[in-house]
């Protein structure tokens, strides 16, 4: 033992490289930018709408082109990464995000500003993904620690949003919405060009499966606008189409193996899937609490959207609060402990829920219930997803980073449905059968049962991080 560990001084394994923070600074800011842009896009629909002489039914199609293309680009993130590396990924997919900034702020009709999102979309689809794998490439087993504070700027973006938003417009023309990324973004990839290392070494060139992408780009596209359309006919044709094709994926992906657009034999990993699963109901949950809330507080409470907007502080202060933390209490507590601990705090911050929905609304419960829920969010996702990351070898990161992102987006689509679904069942047959829950109760108690199937995968995961290493098969031609 040196003077330095016998001293209390981290060991010289446990310290980070200062180059391990400049590149996490670097990729985060092109994830900041994203999400803030589409933060801002979404507060501002009715101004353009107005602005662009349109209605809300053919301008809310900023937002959803954008994801739309957001999702359809997501696969291909592990072949591009395959083909010419990692950085270069980044630096067109920011260099594409940042003119695409640009022209949304020329645009000169509402078809032309959805055409320009649409690109924006297809480009800034790759910014989270490319940021979450070379964070996982530099930081190795200290992926936990790492991405608790590279997290809080991208949950302060949809804070910032909409007071970004309300100042640009009560002040200037929309057109800054999307003009101020311009400079940022010249900034940020000149930062990126020059931090980010080289990987164009480790590139491996395979053909693209055209057929894979054929089926689950489109697949996942469908799905999506389904979800958001179930109730409807069309809705309902569109995810049996979705549905198919992504079966489809499966099947022909299954027999390609390496490959295929994505590598199904990384479910084998028992530590990959176990955190994938979780991740996807931890993922799902989130996004269906962000609906029913609001809902919640605006249709059954009679609460104004700008009194809605603060009362929903407290889940926002929760995680913003607990996201640093992640790293240390993991790599004291354990993967397992920290991620179940977490998906049965948001369970026992969901829990009051029920019990407002049948009774008068209290403020105090609710801020207190918020809290909660968003300490225990936080603790969920960060242990899954370095679980995850470390229990491939290098070489797969690629192809698990695309993997992950499938499922942590698909989460939430189909879960706000479910609930949705049920929430609109309930209200529909209320007046007619008696119950002693509300409609709301009803998809509170939903939501509960979702953290309890987070909470269940969750104590799948390994104990520590030592043992995930332990599990994973050795890198081929290490030195």
């Amino acid at each position: 033992m040196n003077a330095k560990t016998a001293t209390g001084a981290r060991p010289a394994s446990d310290r980070l490289d200062p180059s391990i923070w400049k590149i996490t600074a670097v990729v985060i800011l092109g994830s900041f930018l994203a999400q803030l842009d589409a933060t801002v896009a979404n507060v501002s629909l009715s101004s353009l709408a107005i602005d662009l002489h349109t209605g809300l039914s053919t301008i809310q199609w900023v937002t959803s082109g954008y994801l739309l293309a957001l999702t359809l680009a997501l696969p291909m993130s592990g072949w591009l990464v395959d083909r010419i590396g990692a950085k270069a990924v980044y630096l067109w997919c920011f260099a594409a995000f940042t003119l695409c900034s640009a022209l949304c702020g020329l645009a000169w009709s509402a078809p032309s500003l959805i055409g320009f999102r649409v690109l924006q979309g297809i480009s800034g689809g790759l910014l989270a993904p490319m940021a979450q794998m070379m964070m996982a490439r530099a930081a190795g087993r200290h992926m936990a620690r790492v991405i608790g504070y590279a997290a809080v700027p991208v949950l302060i973006a949809p804070i910032l949003g909409p007071v970004i938003a309300g100042l640009i417009l009560q002040h200037a023309s929309w057109r800054w919405l999307f003009l101020l990324n311009f400079p940022v973004g010249v900034l940020a990839l000149a930062l990126a060009a020059i931090f980010l290392p080289q990987d164009r070494e480790q590139a491996r060139r395979r053909e693209l499966d055209w057929v894979g992408l054929a089926l689950l780009s489109p697949g996942l596209a469908i799905f999506l606008y389904a979800t958001d359309r179930i109730g409807a006919s069309a809705g309902q044709f569109a995810m049996l189409v979705a549905c198919l094709l992504l079966g489809l994926f499966l099947w022909t992906a299954q027999r390609k193996g390496d490959r295929a657009l994505v590598d199904l034999r990384l479910f084998k990993n028992g530590v990959f899937p176990v955190s994938a699963v979780t991740q996807f109901l931890s993922n799902g949950a989130m996004f269906a609490g962000q609906m029913l809330v609001p809902i919640y507080l605006i249709r059954a409470c009679g609460r104004s959207p700008g009194e809605m907007g603060w009362m929903l502080l407290p889940l926002g202060l929760g995680m913003i609060c607990t996201y640093p933390m992640m790293g240390a209490l993991t790599g004291r507590l354990g993967i397992r402990n920290v991620a179940t601990a977490g998906a049965l705090l948001a369970l026992l911050g969901t829990l009051p829920f029920l019990y407002l929905a049948n009774h008068t609304l209290n403020p105090v419960v609710l801020a207190i219930a918020l809290f909660v829920r968003g300490v225990g969010q936080s603790a969920v996702g960060i242990p899954s997803i370095s679980a995850a990351y470390a229990s491939v070898k290098r070489s797969e990161l690629p192809m698990a980073t695309t993997s992950l992102n499938i499922a942590q987006r698909l989460g939430g689509p189909t879960f706000t449905t479910l609930c949705a679904m049920l929430l609109g069942w309930r209200l529909a047959a209320q007046p007619s059968h008696a119950s002693p829950l509300s409609a709301y109760a009803w998809a509170f108690l939903l939501l509960c049962a979702l953290h309890a199937g987070a909470a269940l995968a969750a104590w799948r995961l390994p104990r520590s991080m030592s043992e995930v290493l332990e599990t994973r098969a050795p890198e081929t031609g290490a030195a």
